[in-house]
């Protein structure tokens, strides 16, 4: 692809002084043509490179230019090339990986050595996430809708959105997009998705909002409640909300001011812990808790 081309160009000249067309060409395996018009576009998009002719002539950019030369410095490409890596474990492909190679100078040492940083984004069995990531950014990429089965906690339905994003967070997949049916925004989590289809069905240009992360989802809700978990649990509480909200009683055990979106769902987390996790308060929340869990018990 040209755009892999372009940025990789880019990467070699901030990297070395200079860089012959013949260079180029041989390490993106293009004509010297190619190579000519892509340094065009690259002058032409703001970037100010130079040609010097003859005996030790080549490319480079110009000096003065804002941009830093180090801006790809060993400690960085080690970053960019552990995020490239972890979406090869979505694909399943080595395309990011090729795509790094060409994106690092020859003698820069980043790419080359081991890296030891191993960031693996593949679910449990890839092709329920992969296949879906490809669907999806083709509709991204042709304007087009997606459908799908969706399921819920409150059910299932069948969908259809406009994509806009592809989302990695809180450990699993997502697609961020208007939902033709709620009219509104929203995010589906890819592993709950079947019979996801590309539509023939184009979207018009949309006033698109700024995707924002909720990093606080569970601390803006509809109900509050003291939770006690036994201290033996202290290891997975720090793991999903960290040291700083954790209170003890007089027995070292964990006490938490929870607040949670709906009622049901909150009592789904706190059964999550078995008999490690006591609703402490409001009484309301310990009766239906209470009952919910004498409905368990009346099944067995």
């Amino acid at each position: 692809m040209k755009i892999d081309r372009l940025i990789g160009i880019l990467s070699i000249l901030l990297q070395k002084d200079k860089v012959t067309s013949s260079e180029l060409a041989d390490k993106f395996e293009v004509s010297r043509r190619t190579i000519l018009r892509d340094i065009e576009t690259l002058n032409l998009s703001g970037i100010p490179i130079v040609s010097e002719q003859g005996q030790g002539g080549g490319f480079s950019v110009m000096d003065g230019y804002k941009v830093d030369r180090t801006l790809l410095s060993s400690d960085d490409m080690q970053a960019i090339l552990s995020g490239l890596q972890s979406l090869d474990s979505v694909s399943g492909t080595n395309r990011y990986r090729q795509l790094m190679d060409k994106l690092s100078a020859e003698d820069s040492p980043s790419v080359n050595a081991d890296n030891h940083i191993i960031i693996d984004l593949s679910s449990w069995d890839k092709s329920v996430v992969a296949d879906k990531i490809g669907i999806i950014k083709q509709a991204i990429e042709k304007r087009r809708l997606i459908s799908f089965r969706y399921f819920s906690p409150s059910g299932e339905s069948v969908r259809r959105i406009e994509p806009y994003h592809i989302i990695f967070q809180w450990a699993s997949w997502y697609v961020w997009g208007f939902c033709t049916q709620r009219k509104d925004y929203r995010m589906f989590k890819l592993t709950r998705m079947t019979e996801l289809m590309l539509t023939e069905d184009a979207f018009a240009d949309r006033d698109v909002p700024v995707y924002t992360c909720d990093k606080l989802r569970h601390t803006r809700g509809k109900i509050s409640a003291q939770v006690r978990f036994d201290k033996e649990l202290k290891w997975r509480i720090i793991d999903e909300f960290g040291p700083s909200m954790i209170r003890y009683d007089e027995n070292g055990d964990i006490l938490l001011t929870l607040t949670w979106e709906d009622a049901p769902s909150f009592y789904r987390y706190v059964l999550s812990f078995g008999d490690n996790a006591e609703i402490v308060s409001p009484d309301e929340y310990r009766r239906e808790f209470a009952e919910l869990l004498k409905k368990i018990r009346d099944r067995y």
